[in-house]
């Protein structure tokens, strides 16, 4: 079983340290990290540093593409560029000392039917059946969510397990492609189920409708309360470890990874969901977009209890 990642709108993700930040003055910072980023490629990065292979297909605009891939393999991230014109987008956080980030997020490339036909012919070529396809992040401008539903169907159609975690997907577009595992966070179920989920019990609730509806497993994310994991194999909730978080960024696709990991791996849904928690926590820990570490994760497995 192979793990794909498809990343069809990534960043350059710019992380700078500043003594303060005030709007409408000028302020000076210090760069402390530039790195390639973007949902599914956070999964990947998470997934390398963890020795689990997978691929990760990425559509790069030409013009800036350079650095990021350079990136990528500078982190030993197996990386398949799916080429297209203009600039990757980049989103720039400033992190000033004592108070809370202030992040800018540039627009980037715009994409085009031919840019999924290429992806979908490019994945077609390496997957095989039985493997994980997961489609992570927004969809660029210039794609509807119609074709990008297509691609999804037309894996699906050949035995792929796949794994959605886009905001532009709403529930019903998720509903329609039945996928294998979805990771909500607490708006993001809310919408999805128009009611307010706040408490691991509330979770679970929404978590088992969605499944009822055809989504195979549906993992939710409530930050420092922990997850809970609606599958076929019973509804499972796992508490959070007490950690001091540097920050949250890309905790999420850390989660979605350590879930895929433990799969690959022949675990339990239960066990998958507590490696999930584990490597979410830990990847708090690390700065920016850091992967989390091994040593991190064995920690965290210790300590997470259902």
């Amino acid at each position: 079983m192979k793990i794909i990642t498809v990343t069809l709108s990534p960043a350059i993700d710019v992380h700078c340290q500043s003594d303060f930040f005030l709007a409408e003055r000028e302020n000076f910072a210090e760069i402390t990290s530039r790195d390639a980023g973007g949902k599914g490629v956070n999964i990947s990065r998470a997934l390398k540093a963890f020795d689990i292979p997978n691929v990760a297909v990425v559509a790069v605009g030409e013009k800036n593409a350079d650095s990021f891939l350079s990136s990528l393999c500078t982190d030993g991230i197996n990386c398949e560029a799916i080429w297209t014109e203009g600039l990757i987008r980049e989103n720039i956080t400033i992190h000033p000392t004592g108070a809370k980030e202030t992040r800018l997020s540039f627009s980037g490339f715009s994409g085009s039917d031919a840019l999924v036909d290429d992806i979908e012919a490019h994945i077609n070529g390496i997957a095989d059946k039985g493997d994980v396809i997961a489609i992570a992040g927004s969809i660029p401008k210039g794609i509807s969510i119609e074709r990008v539903k297509a691609l999804v169907m037309s894996f699906k159609a050949k035995g792929a397990k796949l794994v959605i975690d886009s905001r532009s997907f709403t529930a019903s577009d998720v509903i329609e492609c039945a996928p294998f595992l979805i990771k909500p966070n607490e708006q993001e179920i809310a919408a999805y189920t128009d009611r307010s989920v706040t408490t691991l019990e509330e979770a679970e609730r929404a978590a088992e409708d969605i499944r009822q509806k055809g989504v195979e497993n549906v993992m939710i994310s409530l930050g420092s309360l922990g997850a809970v994991l609606a599958s076929c194999d019973g509804i499972f909730s796992a508490k959070a470890p007490l950690i001091t978080a540097l920050s949250t960024i890309g905790a999420g696709d850390s989660s979605i990874a350590g879930f895929l990991a433990a799969y690959s791996e022949g675990k339990s849904y239960a066990e998958c969901l507590k490696t999930a928690v584990a490597y979410g926590s830990a990847a708090c820990l690390t700065e920016g977009t850091k992967p989390p570490r091994k040593e991190d994760i064995k920690n965290l497995l210790l300590k997470i209890g259902f």
